[in-house]
């Protein structure tokens, strides 16, 4: 094992609810965290896609990277991710070279398989209702990635009828692309295609390593991504993070995100709870179900502690996995305290706002 001599941090913000605050409260918060990780240094601002739950607010990720790109300068901003069943490839290639151009050079487009919410939200999300294409058992997912990919970087063979298609705005360069996923499937399939890797370990700790491994080893190069194009593999990790002054009080943050993941289980979409109400809650299914099953993966889903303690175990992690980025997501009930979190962690990586990575501004038209 090697510890990566440079560990790339990013950051994907789901815009939790806490409770006693609203939706609209949470998306401000985002805003607000894209400001706050870019001065502090952090490479990228990803965020995700779910829907009908109350403790998660953003359901459009591309319009509110509308407004962050105009709220922040240079850090790059994407989708983690767009859940591509629910679209058409060529809508959401039209919706991600607008973005691309109006921050040019800024644009990830992180796209997913998962339906990003229940059952009944997929039914109501799903592009066909009828015929033998709504059952359950057809997945084009393959088939929209490859058009996608070829609608971005004008791949279609000529005598294709989308060839004649003219994706707008047509400016110089492209959204850059990463394939998101927690299974040996979305491994392979990233490999295959040449496409730079997110693993969601935050989501699901189970196959971590085997399927960074068999991205890793199986990686192909693709020509069909024109100037996007990784010559070798490109993976990232997705981890939950909790730094605090003390390992006492990141202990004490970390009840609102334990509990979080104990009701998700239980199929329950309340609010971000408070630490205290986290305290009580937890006591009370502790009592009735007995205590929580330890963690047997090989890394937690969530790295909580002082800014010391989580630096060593992410760079133990990196070091295994032989990666140099995590993408850091960090739920506290209190944006302060997430602030603080972020802050913290930077300044433990001797992160700094890297004047290379800052875009030339887009000019308006007259």
């Amino acid at each position: 094992m090697s510890f990566p001599t440079t560990l790339r941090l990013s950051v994907l913000d789901q815009s939790p609810v806490p409770s006693g605050f609203t939706p609209a409260d949470a998306l401000r918060n985002s805003i607000s965290l894209a400001q706050h990780v870019e001065s502090a240094g952090y490479r990228r601002f990803w965020m995700s896609e779910h829907h009908a739950m109350e403790m998660l607010a953003c359901t459009a990720p591309e319009i509110m990277l509308a407004r962050i790109g105009a709220e922040t300068s240079h850090i790059r901003i994407g989708s983690g991710g767009i859940m591509l069943p629910h679209y058409t490839a060529l809508k959401v290639a039209e919706t991600f070279r607008t973005l691309h151009t109006l921050y040019p050079n800024r644009i990830d487009l992180g796209i997913g398989r998962a339906p990003g919410g229940g059952p009944i939200e997929a039914a109501a999300l799903r592009r066909y209702r009828g015929g033998q294409a709504a059952a359950p058992h057809i997945d084009d997912f393959p088939d929209q990635l490859a058009e996608l990919i070829a609608f971005l970087h004008k791949g279609f063979p000529a005598n294709h009828p989308f060839s004649r298609i003219l994706v707008s705005p047509d400016t110089p360069g492209s959204p850059d692309v990463w394939l998101l996923g927690s299974s040996g499937w979305s491994a392979a399939t990233a490999a295959q295609y040449g496409l730079p890797y997110a693993f969601a370990h935050f989501f699901s700790a189970e196959g971590t390593r085997a399927a960074i491994e068999h991205y890793q080893r199986e990686f192909v190069t693709n020509a069909a991504l024109g100037e996007s194009q990784r010559e070798h593999p490109e993976a990232l990790a997705a981890i939950g993070v909790i730094c605090a002054e003390t390992q006492a009080e990141a202990e004490r943050l970390f009840q609102s995100v334990r509990l979080l993941q104990l009701r998700i289980r239980q199929n329950d979409r309340r609010p971000v709870a408070t630490p205290s109400e986290a305290v009580a809650e937890l006591a009370g299914m502790y009592g009735q179900f007995g205590p929580a099953t330890p963690d047997t993966t090989e890394f937690p889903r969530y790295f909580y502690g002082t800014p010391d303690k989580v630096k060593a175990d992410l760079l133990n992690m990196a070091g295994r996995l032989n990666i140099n980025e995590f993408v850091v997501n960090t739920i506290t009930h209190d944006h302060a305290s997430r602030l603080r979190s972020y802050t913290l962690l930077a300044e433990a990586f001797d992160l700094t706002a890297d004047p290379a990575l800052i875009a030339e501004p887009a000019t308006a038209a007259a």
